[in-house]
């Protein structure tokens, strides 16, 4: 288990570090106000995604990479380090077609769609031309268990007919929104785990409404967090992806990578308080010495700068285990690393904001949004409740089958035949 950086991927880092300073940074200020101002994408956004094509930093979450596909092809592990340098910006993975919910949607097309399915939907977003959106969660239910989606989709002779509404779904309010992925109960009598299925909706058909782009914690997101009413669309049989039945395990498939690529790009977030912490602490002076001299604010660095360096390990492991063995082999590490990478978001970035004093309020650092955002990862890709209910399932399980180590102590043991009548009689 290495997780040393082959020389493929220090190269990489050290490309798209400077790509990310030439072409993104600058222009962090200029996205944030246009974007306000209701133009979307902003126009600069084209040009920088040719270039980052043009320099291979492209499509490199997918490790089954087509050869005749654009990009780079990475494993879990190479990939992770360059997330993390994405993650600085918000909007930067997707001048690298590197964003969700396309990566996962794309991963999505690669293992169960049709060559057809392939040719109108894979292509185009492995080539960055359109955007696309996963619709499973709802208003109405507990979506963190995906058994409890009530979005019906039924047959009629050669059509699939949706009822339904979605919410939080990200890039539906993208101009460039080519596809939907929606999940929705085809056989309600089914097991419960073969009562849902997926189908594709193109975002014109008829009876599809955009309700609102909801706010997150007050933050409304450009490409839309929408809210999404199906109202009797109607959308060939051949838009199944898929068998019938298959939605829950689809679904499944698709959220093992898609979580770590989340927390990969949050430990890039948490660097980003770090070192804007630290600035700030060496700049600022309070009661006649440097702010940083304060002891409160050295054990805020020191305690953020290890628990950073002990997610991207536990993010490292995680890719690991998915590369070497599947992403049943790593459903626990992928827990753990989704629980550990949004609260470590929401404890560094609050520490930073906290040595900022007011400012950290205010947008005029990224602080704020940086906290609001680790906040919203604690319900993004299932709650923290549900990752830590799975992980304690599967340690109990695990020391039920294989008992108590044989090198744990037993001294603490109380012997079956032990006699508590001594008790009384001491």
């Amino acid at each position: 288990m290495d997780f040393g950086y082959s020389d493929k991927v220090r190269q990489l880092q050290e490309q798209l570090t400077r790509f990310m300073a030439r072409e993104i940074v600058p222009r962090d200020k200029e996205w944030h106000e246009l974007t306000e101002q209701g133009v979307f994408p902003p126009p600069f956004c084209a040009g920088i995604k040719d270039r980052a094509r043009e320099e291979g930093l492209w499509n490199m979450f997918l490790p089954s990479l087509p050869e005749d596909a654009p990009g780079t092809r990475c494993t879990n592990l190479e990939y992770a380090p360059l997330a993390e340098i994405m993650g600085r910006i918000y909007w930067a993975p997707e001048m690298f077609n590197c964003n969700a919910p396309d990566t996962g949607n794309m991963e999505v097309f690669h293992m169960f769609g049709t060559p057809e399915q392939k040719r109108c939907y894979l292509d185009p977003l492995l080539d960055g031309k359109i955007r696309s959106a996963f619709c499973m969660t709802e208003p109405e239910v507990a979506s963190s268990d995906a058994t409890n989606v009530q979005t019906r989709i039924r047959r009629e002779g050669d059509e699939w007919v949706i009822d339904g509404r979605k919410w939080f779904i990200t890039n539906a309010a993208h101009p460039e929104l080519g596809v939907m992925i929606v999940m929705g109960v085809t056989d309600p009598d089914a097991a419960v785990h073969r009562r849902q299925s997926q189908v594709l909706v193109d975002p014109g058909t008829p009876g599809v409404r955009i309700a609102r782009n909801i706010p997150v914690m007050h933050h409304i997101a450009p490409e839309g967090h929408c809210e999404v009413v199906f109202d009797n669309v109607r959308v060939p049989y051949e838009s199944l992806i898929g068998e019938e039945g298959g939605g829950f395990a689809i679904a499944q498939a698709r959220l093992g990578p898609g979580r770590i690529h989340h927390c990969m790009r949050t430990i890039g977030q948490c660097e980003v308080a770090l070192q804007l912490m630290i600035e700030r602490g060496l700049n600022r002076t309070t009661f006649g010495k440097r702010t940083i001299d304060h002891d409160t604010v050295r054990e805020a660095v020191a305690l953020s700068r290890t628990e950073i360096d002990m997610a991207r390990l536990l993010c490292l492991r995680t890719a690991w285990l998915i590369d070497a063995h599947g992403n049943k082999a790593a459903r626990n590490e992928v827990s753990q690393i989704k629980v550990v990478a949004a609260r470590l978001q929401t404890e560094v970035s609050n520490r930073a904001m906290q040595v900022f004093g007011s400012m950290g309020l205010t947008p005029d650092t990224p602080l704020s949004w940086l906290w609001t955002w680790g906040r919203a990862l604690q319900f993004i890709d299932g709650p923290d409740e549900v990752h830590l209910r799975g992980i304690a399932r599967n340690v109990v399980r695990e020391h039920e089958r294989s008992g108590l180590d044989p090198v744990t102590p037993h001294f603490y043991r109380i012997s079956k035949d032990f006699d508590e009548s001594r008790l009384s009689n001491a």
